[in-house]
């Protein structure tokens, strides 16, 4: 069952101890402003899934996080949220999975829960890997394949 938070308020996210972030809630309007971020849109098609998924995490996470607690300079004073250090906290790898996890899977999973396709929870089958090949256009059977004859029982 999918559970509705009508209320859309921002919410404090743990992302390490100590750190946190005030997040607004991941709607469709954040993804889709997301999704057009100039740095999501300027990637090459060949960047890799890894790199694709940092930049759309980062291009989130600057529209998403209105406050922070716990961060600050190299010489320890608390600086205001902005892009550049929006894009710092998550060069920083154990923040960036829990952001990932906790934030942007977990809005992910709520679209495709929506259109019918979330992975079963406990399911095997739901994420695995096909392991046939599909035909290549050339390798095609070419005619079909002849009818079975009848099994001639004796009587």
């Amino acid at each position: 069952m999918l559970r509705l938070d009508l209320s859309n308020a921002p919410h404090w996210l743990e992302l390490m101890p100590d750190l946190r972030v005030h997040l607004t809630p991941l709607t469709t309007a954040l993804m889709v402003a997301a999704r057009n971020d100039d740095a999501v849109t300027a990637l090459p098609e060949e960047v890799s899934d890894e790199e694709r998924a940092l930049v759309f995490a980062k291009a989130i996470a600057r529209i998403a996080i209105l406050d922070w607690e716990g961060v600050g300079d190299v010489d320890g004073h608390t600086i205001p949220v902005n892009p550049e250090g929006i894009d710092a906290l998550l060069d920083i790898y154990p923040v960036f999975e829990v952001f990932q996890l906790r934030y942007v899977s977990k809005g992910l999973l709520i679209d495709a829960e929506k259109n019918v396709s979330a992975p079963l929870p406990s399911g095997s089958s739901a994420v695995a890997q096909a392991t046939a090949q599909p035909a290549h256009p050339t390798r095609a059977a070419r005619k079909r394949a002849k009818t079975a004859r009848a099994k001639s029982t004796g009587h």
